[in-house]
């Protein structure tokens, strides 16, 4: 590897899954300003809406996650033009 050019802050931080509160500890350079107690210890907590744990492609599962009504906006946006 070049020198010089690799972070040098690495430290233990928690990944939360949002949609299933899944908590993973793993290295990051990841800045943070929250924090969260996980088996008794204190992480610098960094909240992702999905991960390996919640990935159709990693479940096998198809899941909808419908975080802000997109799907009934563009339903009512676009019901005028239904053919019934």
């Amino acid at each position: 590897m070049r020198k010089g050019i690799h972070p040098e802050n690495y430290r233990l931080v928690a990944f939360k899954d949002m949609s299933n509160d899944d908590v993973f500890i793993t290295k990051s350079t990841v800045d943070t300003k929250e924090t969260i107690t996980h088996e008794g210890v204190e992480y610098p907590v960094f909240k992702m809406e999905i991960s390996r744990t919640s990935h159709p492609f990693y479940t096998g599962k198809s899941k909808l996650i419908d975080t802000a009504g997109r799907i009934d906006k563009f339903k009512t946006k676009y019901a005028k033009f239904s053919k019934e």
